[in-house]
């Protein structure tokens, strides 16, 4: 084998299955990038001292490693080695592995690499995946973003800068323009003889469920799902065999509408409409996972109180997670203020009853928790339509009655945890009454904040977990003292 055997080169052995060809292809939980990354340096390390080219021996690598390790492992080579190993695997399978990539650690790698090298990875990636690249650099270099628009084919160009005029989280945004449409006066014989023909791309996978149906001038008139088409005698009209009841999305239509479609109907993909009903491209279900990871990952960074990360987190440095959570941290110590401001209202009946101030902790942590149970419960159950506003007094009433069950729970936890410290029945009885009350309040606020701040244009997800945080731990301590000072005559 050129470069050395693999015996020569342990990092290698841990990568290539090269013995027994009916291996099974390794999981990408069993192949490590750095043990790749290291067999690839190898590689490169021995053809530079003489032993021949690298390729082969980068191809054998590539071969046995999943395309997202290899991916991880190229990110973080030299630009020597990954020039020389992007160039062993050539253009198309380069774009395979540089889309596994996060448009930032793309645009990263591809800067590494000559105008022409990164036009022609450019070309091979899926439009959609391409146009999220450029747009990565254009936001970092404009006019380099423009010199490899320039260098690139103009077909594949003009894709690319099609798919940058729509917003990115629109459907215009997430769809890929490689789908295959035919007539809709063609027969069933045309149509397949319109596949068949000669083209310099492949049938794009996208395009594997459905035969998209338009008429003069691109205006979408339906879809035949392939089984269909084969199915069909030659003769038979095309328009014939369209499903009834298709359905489209406008290009202008919010990526998280589109996922709701595919959820509700089960769709592998969806065609793309602009105001004038000509077909513009398709949403697959590989972009709707895309994007409802992407939505997940936000929704998750807002419910702590941060806003969401544009890079993955290993590239973010310490100034950019603290410049995401600095401003929610400032509002949410002057909303805690008002804390200290209940607590010094009521500090004679503290300085009476000093045991209360004991139970101060325990109290306004389980509010804040059944606070947050209840709001991400609901936050939940409005992302995937399940609930919406006209739902309100119902989803009031269910978690209530959760939390009168929650709360008598916690009353009888709080009592026995009193009754051990030894604090006497009257301040058990006191605090165990409370925990029931700020449990039960707790869940009843939580219940509807969400649902009123959709209504009031505002995130939920953004506000909720952080705003009910914060609320329940000055109302609930509000509530603590005046159940104190009522039961205990302060």
């Amino acid at each position: 084998m050129p470069g050395g055997a693999a015996g020569d080169n342990p990092a290698a052995e841990r990568v290539l299955v090269m013995e027994d060809e009916r291996s099974p292809r390794p999981r990408p939980d069993d192949v490590d990038a750095d043990d790749v990354r290291e067999a690839l340096s190898a590689a490169i390390d021995e053809s530079a001292a003489g032993d021949g080219s690298p390729a082969a021996q980068i191809t054998q690598i590539a071969d046995e490693t999943p395309p997202s390790v290899l991916a991880e492992a190229i990110a973080d080579l030299e630009t020597d080695e990954l020039r020389t190993v992007l160039a062993a695997l050539g253009s198309e399978r380069s774009a395979d592995v540089v889309s596994e990539l996060h448009p930032d650690e793309a645009v990263d790698v591809l800067q590494q690499l000559s105008h022409s090298d990164a036009a022609d990875v450019l070309e091979e990636m899926d439009p959609d995946e391409a146009a999220d690249v450029i747009g990565e650099l254009r936001d970092e270099d404009a006019p380099a973003a423009e010199r490899l628009l320039a260098e690139m084919e103009a077909e594949e160009a003009a894709d690319v800068r099609q798919l940058l005029a729509y917003a990115e989280d629109t459907a215009g945004g997430i769809m890929t323009t490689d789908f295959v449409a035919v007539p809709a006066s063609a027969s069933v014989q045309e149509a397949v003889a319109l596949l068949r023909a000669p083209s310099e791309d492949e049938l794009p996978p996208e395009s594997a469920s459905y035969l998209y149906v338009t008429e003069e001038g691109g205006r979408m008139v339906g879809v035949v799902p392939w089984h269909r088409l084969v199915r069909a005698g030659e003769r038979v009209a095309v328009r014939a065999l369209i499903e009834p009841q298709a359905v489209t999305v406008p290009v202008t239509a919010d990526q998280e509408a589109v996922a709701q479609v595919f959820r509700e109907r089960r769709l592998l993909s969806v065609p793309v409409v602009d105001a004038d009903q000509r077909l513009v491209g398709i949403v697959t279900a590989d972009d709707v996972a895309d994007v409802l990871e992407e939505e997940t990952t936000e929704d998750i960074e807002r419910l702590g109180g941060s806003e969401p990360l544009e890079v993955p987190y290993l590239r973010a440095g310490p100034l950019v997670l603290a410049r995401k959570r600095v401003l929610w941290l400032l509002l949410l110590f002057a909303a805690e203020a008002y804390t200290g401001t209940v607590l010094r209202a009521f500090e004679d009946e503290l300085q009476q009853a000093v045991a209360l101030a004991f139970f101060i902790p325990l109290l306004i942590g389980t509010a804040g928790n059944t606070g947050s149970q209840t709001v991400t419960t609901v936050i939940r159950a409005m992302a995937v339509g399940e609930v919406e506003f006209r739902d309100l007094f119902r989803v009031w009433v269910k978690e209530a009655s959760t939390g009168l069950i929650l709360g008598l729970v916690m009353a009888a936890a709080t009592l026995a945890r009193a009754l051990f410290l030894g604090v006497g029945v009257e301040i058990g009885a006191t605090v165990a009454i409370s925990a029931g009350v700020i449990v039960l309040w707790a869940a009843m606020v939580a219940a509807v904040l969400p649902l009123v701040l959709r209504r009031l244009k505002v995130d939920p997800a953004v506000v909720s977990a952080p705003m009910i945080t914060t609320l329940v731990d000055g109302t609930g301590l509000l509530l603590y003292f005046e159940i104190a000072r009522y039961l205990l005559k302060l």
